[in-house]
């Protein structure tokens, strides 16, 4: 009989006051194992977090839960988990995106950023380019950074860190 693997929905990082709230599609087939966000083994989420200088010291996945001290919070689109958001289906999104919108203007940061082009597109329903939007949720900007996930080629590293880094300098601006 083979042994049932456990997967876990990731709680949501969210409290008022935040600088900036990170926006994935839905946990990954890693994340939802160990229980921690972006902890796919190719992930650069944490690394670009920190070399963009968005926080101060070096985090693990383990350790997603600190960024509510350096005023910043996490969740996701949808919350069931998936090998690849291709798996996920329309269903999914109708019940996510509400549920989303609902959590960001509760928690009102001054910056929602969705990490990937296609996640942000997702949630409203039309093309998006990288960067400051012109749309807002509630009272916090928009911004479309490139997806961290390992499997996301189109940019390079130092090309994904230039954008993260424009977010930092956005962030200490008016934040």
């Amino acid at each position: 009989m083979a042994e049932l693997e456990v997967r876990r929905e990731l709680p949501d990082y969210l409290r008022s006051g935040l600088s900036v709230v990170f926006v994935g599609f839905n946990p990954g087939d890693r994340s939802s194992r160990v229980g921690h966000y972006y902890a796919g083994r190719g992930n650069q989420f944490w690394n670009l977090l920190y070399e963009s200088g968005l926080v101060k010291v070096p985090l693990t996945p383990e350790e997603d839960y600190r960024l509510l001290e350096f005023g910043i919070g996490v969740t996701d689109i949808v919350k069931r988990w998936s090998k690849s958001s291709s798996d996920l289906r329309r269903a999914d999104y109708r019940l996510g995106i509400p549920l989303l919108r609902e959590k960001l203007e509760w928690a009102s940061p001054r910056a929602v950023a969705f990490n990937g082009k296609g996640a942000y597109q997702q949630f409203c329903g039309r093309r998006a380019t990288l960067g400051l939007q012109q749309d807002s949720i509630g009272t916090s900007r928009v911004f479309v950074l490139p997806s961290t996930s390992g499997r996301n080629g189109s940019l390079t590293r130092e090309q994904k860190l230039m954008h993260f880094r424009r977010l930092a300098d956005w962030v200490r601006r008016y934040a």
